[in-house]
């Protein structure tokens, strides 16, 4: 029931900067306490003892402020970041690696029994107060920003935002610009990538720009490769920045 606790934990550190020791996470992160009460629930509501799988349930979202339905299931490496609000139906079905932040809601969009929440495949990422709802299947990778609302399967890799959700586009250009901003440690709460926010304009102009340098000096590199000029030293040093400083420093 808890075998997967450690990487359970181990997934934190992966996912956020701000973790800094085993005994912190284990003690002070919701998400995870969450986890453990539902592994425990979970295997109640699978040995039919409902009610009590249903009371460990409701303990713990009086004790996280996150409620997790004993039926549904949860695969490894999940994980919660900060928590509150989040809401997680009976049926549904949550792969690996699965990511989500506060406020998200995995519902449904009827009172008929059966299958009637959301199936998240690995690696899906919801952004900080989005809806997801209905027995709908977002596929591996997708990502949801942060207060969509989906009602519709995403396909693998996709990336929604708004409301109702719609699929960005996946355009070179965007994707050069997604490579860049994770080089440069940027990244955060499945935010949209074309949402009309100046700041976010302001930021994705930043880093077009930073792409663009990025290429003229490879290029300037090169051609001074080719003359002989040497600057393996220089490279090296600037090849020295650490991406997760960044993330620390803001965090």
């Amino acid at each position: 029931m808890f075998r997967n606790l450690r990487e359970d934990i181990r997934a934190v550190f992966d996912r956020d900067p701000a973790a800094r020791s085993f005994w912190e996470v284990l003690t002070c992160y919701p998400g995870i306490h969450a986890l453990i009460f539902h592994r425990f629930g979970h295997w109640l509501w699978g040995h039919r003892l409902r009610w009590l799988a249903r009371f460990t349930a409701h303990i713990s979202r009086f004790l996280t402020g996150i409620e997790i339905h004993p039926g549904a299931t949860i695969g490894r490496r999940f994980f919660i970041d900060h928590g509150m609000g989040v809401v997680i139906g009976e049926t549904a079905l949550i792969g690996d690696d699965v990511t989500l932040y506060h406020g998200v809601t995995l519902g449904g969009t009827s009172w008929n029994k059966g299958k009637r929440h959301p199936t998240l495949e690995d690696g899906v990422v919801i952004g900080a107060g989005a809806k997801v709802l209905g027995p709908i299947t977002i596929s591996a990778g997708a990502k949801v920003g942060s207060n969509a609302v989906v009602t519709k399967p995403l396909p693998a890799g996709a990336t929604a935002v708004g409301n109702p959700a719609r699929i960005l586009d996946n355009s070179p250009q965007s994707k050069e610009r997604e490579a860049q901003a994770e080089k440069m440690g940027f990244s955060a709460y499945a935010v949209g990538r074309d949402q009309d926010d100046p700041l976010a304009k302001a930021i994705h102009g930043l880093l077009d720009h930073a792409a663009e340098t990025d290429r003229r000096l490879a290029s300037l590199l090169r051609e001074l490769g080719e003359q002989g000029v040497k600057c393996d030293d220089e490279v090296q040093a600037a090849d020295r920045f650490d991406p997760k400083y960044l993330s620390k420093i803001v965090d």
